[in-house]
């Protein structure tokens, strides 16, 4: 017989925005799936900077209080609502960041989301593998390959490359045949991004961005940007860009406004596209070619999910800490 479910669960909520000690581990009911809901018996939990913001009250959607918090969970179907397919209960998943941050949240024990938000993943993957997936190969697909129609011999600019986006960009570009030139502050990620696979490292603080472009790319600039950045830097990223270059920008980390660069803008005549994932997961043609892409790459071991480190669930406060000091390099995983 399978094992009985506890009534109670211990669930990450905050009651007020601000800084990481608002999140509070908590024991609350065992929470039940509705119409169209499955509730995961969660293993491991990948962080993202999105929710970093929402804790702040900074993303958006605005919190409704006391919020939830989380996009991505793997672990094992224990339980479905109405209307969904009893077969799917003990199926290994991984959540898929297309539902709201408002309504759905996956830092605990359990997480109740929608039998559409799920996503198998290969066996060969652990569950802190598994959780480290959708997020950033879905961001990195949609504006590399479905929107910005990525080719052979394309030099792409990966900003904040460090990231689990900017890392999986980096393999989707290697993947595709393109030269990636990749940014960092200083040159203390330079090697480690190198031995992920990026072609070219740039630290900012140290180098003139445009400048090195210029000399990688043969005077060209660069067809493709990714940034999840914003602020001055868009400057210097238009003024890096090619001819006709796009620069999608998938972020607002930048603590300054973002000028717009009218003058690159117009000499260059560039496309600047704010962008997000949302896009992706909201048409479902293009949904599910990118989850077949990114599970064919993975099965294949093009891509590989780094985590730079783990923490346990009742230290999820210093888990957000450290996502906000910028030491890490690829997926902060929270284990459950």
């Amino acid at each position: 017989m399978p094992a009985e479910i506890p009534s109670t669960a211990k669930i990450v909520r905050f009651h007020q925005t601000g800084e990481a000690e608002v999140l509070q581990l908590e024991t609350l009911p065992t929470p039940e799936p509705a119409t169209g809901e499955i509730r995961l018996r969660v293993k491991a939990i990948g962080l993202n900077r999105a929710e970093v913001m929402f804790r702040r009250g900074q993303y958006l959607e605005q919190p409704k209080l006391p919020s939830l918090l989380g996009y991505e969970a793997s672990g094992t179907i224990e339980a479905v609502g109405p209307g969904v397919d009893p077969g799917l209960i003990g199926k290994t998943v991984s959540t898929v960041p297309a539902f709201p941050a408002n309504k759905y949240g996956v830092y605990g024990e359990v997480a109740i989301v929608p039998v559409g938000t799920i996503a198998a993943y290969p066996k060969s993957l652990s569950f802190e593998q598994g959780t480290s997936i959708w997020m950033q190969y879905l961001t990195a697909y949609g504006a590399l390959i479905q929107q910005g129609k990525l080719a052979k011999g394309d030099f792409i600019l990966i900003t904040a490359a460090s990231s689990s986006v900017g890392i999986a960009a980096i393999e989707i570009v290697k993947a595709e045949g393109a030269i990636s030139i990749a940014t960092t502050r200083t040159s203390k990620k330079k090697a480690e991004l190198h031995a992920l696979g990026a072609d070219y490292v740039i630290a900012t603080e140290e180098e003139d961005l445009a400048v090195r472009v210029r000399e990688i790319t043969g005077g060209k600039g660069t067809r493709i940007a990714f940034d999840p950045i914003g602020g001055k830097g868009l400057e210097a990223i238009a003024a890096a860009a090619s001819a006709s270059g796009i620069i999608f920008e998938y972020g607002a980390l930048a603590t300054e406004p973002t000028p717009y660069p009218l003058f690159a803008s117009l000499s260059k005549h560039l496309t600047i596209k704010g962008y997000t994932l949302f896009e992706v997961v909201a048409d479902p043609e293009v949904f599910l070619k990118a989850k077949q892409y990114v599970f064919d790459h993975l099965q294949s071991g093009a891509f590989n999910p780094r985590i730079d480190k783990t923490f346990p669930l009742d230290q999820i406060v210093a888990a957000h800490r450290y996502m906000e000091s910028n030491a890490q390099i690829g997926k902060i995983v929270v284990t459950v």
